[in-house]
């Protein structure tokens, strides 16, 4: 339930149009070691894997509060410069 008073939900484009709920992250990680590829796998098992690379090649890993796992293109610099130009705007 939304009040009217609630500030709207900062979207952060992570890639070709998709946009995320920038409240919801948890973490931007990048995937080269062999745990991020683990977990990869284990999100991918759990049906809570959400790839946004539009078949590119994964440049980064983000980690949301209700434990999904989301793949982008974008490195993983870019988009957290994304989330603190969202969060300067904000203030």
């Amino acid at each position: 339930m939304v009040k009217k008073d609630d500030p709207a939900p900062v979207l952060v484009n992570i890639g070709f149009g998709n946009m995320v709920a920038g409240a919801k992250v948890v973490a931007i990680l990048t995937p080269g070691s062999a745990p991020m590829k683990r977990l990869r796998e284990e999100a991918r098992d759990r049906g809570k894997l959400v790839d946004a690379t539009e078949g590119r090649r994964t440049r980064s890993i983000l980690i949301t509060d209700s434990d999904h796992v989301i793949l982008s293109a974008l490195q993983a610099e870019t988009i957290t410069q994304r989330f603190l130009g969202k969060a300067a705007q904000i203030e």
